[in-house]
């Protein structure tokens, strides 16, 4: 195996001592123009490469943000992550993405790689509604702020859209269109966002004097197009088959719609169908998928940021003060809820 190449090597090549090929990495404005030149072609040729790990170890500050989310096989979470890198980057650091899968256990692990790394700070979006693994991270003093998800009980900063108003959107325009048996297809009910989205349902459906026996809950186990076509096949066997779906998410929504489509159910006279996030996919699809928008990038810069301004000086944990912010949604009407005229 080739050995790899140290800052020693560059400086026997270039003639040089070791603190003046030091200087041409870090302050190159403090190196002739021609020594600086002999440093970079030795570097050129050779292949150094500095080891940023042993720099951040004499620092004592990593340049690495952690992005713990619960899917990246959803779109909406690969936009919180667009949305986070873009500010990182600006700040000249880079981000860990890792997929907790909506399982405690792998976020667990993945906090504890965060811990291991010592990162500059995470930004998490939990998985374990209990906590536990946030109260086991948060003894490594190491920041953090939670995205898509309040920081109910928690010291610490938070991004999130409010998911009841979400959900009373949906079902607000589901009941104006004359829908009074309704389904919600809500995914793994230990989600904060599912069960809000729940009482937003609940609500929308008091305010037009409908209590709860109006709205059929059809928990999932996850929160996937898989997921959405089993619900949809339950749906299917019901029967008093509900004239309406909100689904707690547009993955699950398509799946919905794909088990509509294979059993020859009209969308949406048969069945409207409305989503939540407004990924790309919802516009795209064989029917235009009604969904209620969350600004995703939004929540990740602003969730990058907020670490960056908590992170950012070594006084700077003393001086910030933790804030909750909290983004409306948008409801977006397509086909999927419009009976034809």
């Amino acid at each position: 195996m080739a050995q790899s190449v140290g800052i020693k090597d560059v400086a026997r090549a270039a003639g040089v001592s070791v603190g003046t090929v030091s200087n041409v990495i870090n302050r190159p404005d403090t190196v002739a123009t021609e020594t600086r030149a002999r440093v970079q072609s030795a570097i050129d040729r050779l292949g150094y490469v500095r080891s940023e790990s042993a720099r951040q170890l004499r620092a004592g500050r990593s340049r690495i943000m952690g992005l713990l989310v619960l899917d990246m096989g959803n779109p909406f979470f690969v936009d919180v992550a667009r949305g986070a890198e873009r500010a990182a980057r600006d700040a000249g650091l880079g981000v860990m993405v890792c997929n907790s899968a909506q399982s405690p256990s792998e976020e667990a692990e993945y906090l504890s790689l965060f811990a291991e790394q010592r990162v500059r700070g995470v930004l998490l979006t939990p998985a374990d509604a209990t906590g536990r693994n946030i109260e086991t991270f948060r003894r490594h003093n190491i920041p953090f702020v939670l995205v898509d998800r309040v920081a109910e009980g928690t010291t610490e900063c938070s991004v999130s859209v409010d998911d009841v108003a979400g959900g009373a959107l949906a079902v607000r325009h589901l009941v104006d269109a004359g829908h009074r048996s309704i389904a919600y297809v809500s995914g793994p009910p230990g989600l904060n966002q599912v069960r809000d989205r729940r009482t937003g349902a609940l609500n929308a459906l008091a305010e037009a004097g409908l209590g709860p026996e109006h709205l059929r809950e059809l928990p999932t186990e996850r929160l996937d197009v898989a997921a959405g076509r089993d619900a949809g096949a339950r749906l299917l066997g019901l029967a008093d088959r509900p004239t309406a779906v909100f689904c707690a998410n547009d993955l699950l929504a398509l799946g919905v719609l794909q088990a509509m489509y294979a059993a020859g159910v009209g969308v949406p006279d048969d069945l409207a169908i409305v989503g939540y996030d407004d990924i790309e996919f919802a516009a795209a699809a064989a029917v235009p998928l009604t969904s209620v928008r969350q600004p995703a990038v939004t929540m990740g810069t602003l969730a990058a940021e907020m670490l960056l301004e908590e992170t950012e000086e070594e006084t700077a944990a003393e001086k910030h003060e933790h804030r909750r912010v909290v983004l409306q949604p948008e409801l977006v009407v397509r086909r999927s809820s419009l009976p034809s005229r």
